[in-house]
């Protein structure tokens, strides 16, 4: 699947995963496409809700005389014997996001030759196929097989999965970029909201009450269940035809805006821009502030307003019946930002398409600065409700990032190769994902040992993750329009759109394909992405009165 072998790939006509299937013909209409693209996000973004195995992997037989908590890891990976610790079951996470970046940098340029249906299904087996396999791993109680299947089989998936979609709307909304990738990178924000309480629900209804006795199976049921959905969105892509362009749009229209070129850059040259390392810091400083949060929300929480929420006057006089309530708010908390992150992916990818990407950013960072050095304030002033607000609103803009940087991508860049331009961007995530969390834990741990107060301790977090949004206000205020040197040539780029498309379409056909009417098929296929999503949205709303209540 390696690139040296995107002409053989892009050659091979044949079979149900061709990309000349894909290609849109008279009746498509470019709405049914996000829809298609849901079905893949929604399924890859219950990553975002893996914690809920957590707690149960660690209980995995009962009978067990200790947990291995003096063992090595490389001990846990082979122990029939006794539990797994949460760090240990928690690796699992870190690789899937590891794999996420790095699959989506390795295997970018192949799927723009590939087509969105073949690389699509092949997220599909692999994340279904990684649950299943981590399922089983878990049944024979064997770490290292549920780090190959969830973790990096199922990353390579969730590589895949999150830029097959991306790509695939960029072409077909050039008129609103940031709002269709919006979209499409909303459902991997609302994944979780979706797929955790699955989850716990099907954990006790295969382990009989018992969450722990359920996990193998739930794994399994869900990886199962996410292949079919994966593989209908993947089925259900289509692809414009070369010249396709909306009725009464023309490039022009966008171009009189900064920043947006209607000419195109290799992947080879793109990596090779200050553009590129540019945006790569932007993005990485975005999501290293935001991860942040999401990783000391709950906990923040608790040790900063613990006691005021409950009416105690400090954590010593805390009783159990109100830990257990403070435990709640909590959880309504992480309910709120699965749902604010989530949203926010829509409404500030939507947004940038009015003001551009370059000021969405600086109002990411800006807004986020101010935000971040607030926080301590509020924290001493005993102000929950606003600091749940802040919190929120930070986590819209984590979510934003994400969605509006392949718009901000193919402004920059062009659209003919955004996909894997798009996926070696990702590595960024990657890096995020270990200097985030990594940075928050240590700083908080050192601050404990210190003695500091337990309300205290974030204070300095703050202003240091403030300070990374400084240095990404600076990169993002440096990025200019790529120099035409790097540009495509006329016929280099038809030499690029002949091996991504071969198609008996001519530029005419294409003036007159996908005019389809969006129909019942359009309505029904609407329906079967939204109302789940509008249903987890309901339980993240139920989750946070708990939070509200108090």
């Amino acid at each position: 699947m390696s690139s040296s072998n995107n002409t053989g790939v892009a050659s091979n006509t044949s079979g149900l995963l061709a990309k000349e299937r894909t290609i849109a013909q008279a009746g498509f209409n470019r709405w049914l496409a996000p829809p298609a693209a849901l079905a893949i996000h929604l399924c890859i973004g219950m990553a975002y809700g893996f914690s809920v195995f957590w707690l149960p992997m660690t209980k995995l037989i009962s009978n067990a005389s200790a947990v291995c908590t003096q063992q090595s890891l490389f001990d846990q990976m082979l122990t029939t014997q006794c539990n797994w610790t949460v760090p240990a079951v928690s690796i699992t996470f870190t690789l899937f996001i590891f794999m996420l970046g790095v699959s989506a940098a390795l295997w970018g340029g192949w799927l723009e030759h590939a087509g969105p249906r073949k690389s699509g299904f092949i997220a599909a087996m692999c994340w279904g196929g990684g649950m299943a396999l981590g399922g089983v791993g878990v049944m024979i109680h064997q770490l290292w097989l549920v780090w190959l299947g969830c973790g990096i089989l199922g990353g390579i998936g969730q590589g895949l999965g999150y830029i097959t979609p991306v790509s695939t709307l960029i072409k077909w909304f050039p008129d609103r970029r940031g709002m269709a990738t919006g979209m499409a990178i909303m459902g991997y924000g609302g994944g979780a909201m979706i797929g955790a309480p699955i989850a716990v629900a099907l954990m006790k209804h295969y382990g009989g009450g018992d969450a722990s006795l359920g996990v193998s199976s739930t794994l399994i049921a869900m990886g199962l269940l996410y292949f079919i959905i994966m593989s209908i969105g993947a089925f259900g892509f289509r692809t414009p035809p070369t010249g396709w362009l909306p009725l009464g749009w023309t490039p022009n229209d966008a171009q009189s805006k900064a920043m947006i070129t209607d000419r195109h850059v290799h992947l080879a040259k793109a990596s090779k821009t200050p553009q590129f390392w540019l945006i790569w810091a932007v993005l990485c400083l975005n999501v290293s502030a935001g991860i942040g949060v999401i990783g000391m929300a709950s906990p923040m929480l608790q040790d900063i307003f613990g006691p005021l929420l409950v009416g105690a006057s400090s954590h010593e006089t805390v009783t159990l019946e109100q830990k257990a309530a403070i435990a709640a708010a909590a959880a309504g908390l992480v309910g709120l930002i699965s749902l604010f992150n989530s949203v926010g992916r829509f409404f500030w990818a939507s947004v940038s398409d009015w003001i551009g990407r370059k000021r969405t950013y600086t109002t990411f960072f800006v807004l986020g600065i101010l935000l971040y050095c607030t926080m301590p304030t509020l924290g001493h002033m005993g102000a929950a409700g606003l600091f749940v607000l802040v919190v929120c609103v930070i986590l819209t803009m984590y979510g934003g990032g994400f969605s509006t940087v392949p718009a901000y991508l193919a402004d920059i860049f062009g659209t003919q190769m955004v996909g894997a331009i798009h996926g070696r961007l990702l590595t960024a995530w990657s890096a995020a994902g270990i200097i985030g969390p990594v940075l928050i834990a240590n700083l908080r741990e050192a601050q404990l040992n210190a003695g500091v107060p337990k309300n205290l301790v974030y204070d300095n977090t703050m202003y240091i993750l403030s300070g990374l949004l400084v240095v990404g206000f600076i990169c993002n205020m440096m990025i200019k329009p790529v120099d035409p040197k790097h540009f495509m040539t006329d016929d280099e780029l038809a030499a690029e759109r002949a091996l991504t498309q071969k198609s008996h379409l001519t530029d005419a056909d294409a003036q007159t394909a996908a005019r389809g009417s969006f129909g019942i098929s359009g309505v029904l296929a609407w329906l079967a992405v939204g109302v789940p999503f509008l249903i987890g949205v309901w339980i993240a709303l139920s989750k946070a009165m708990a939070l509200i209540t108090h």
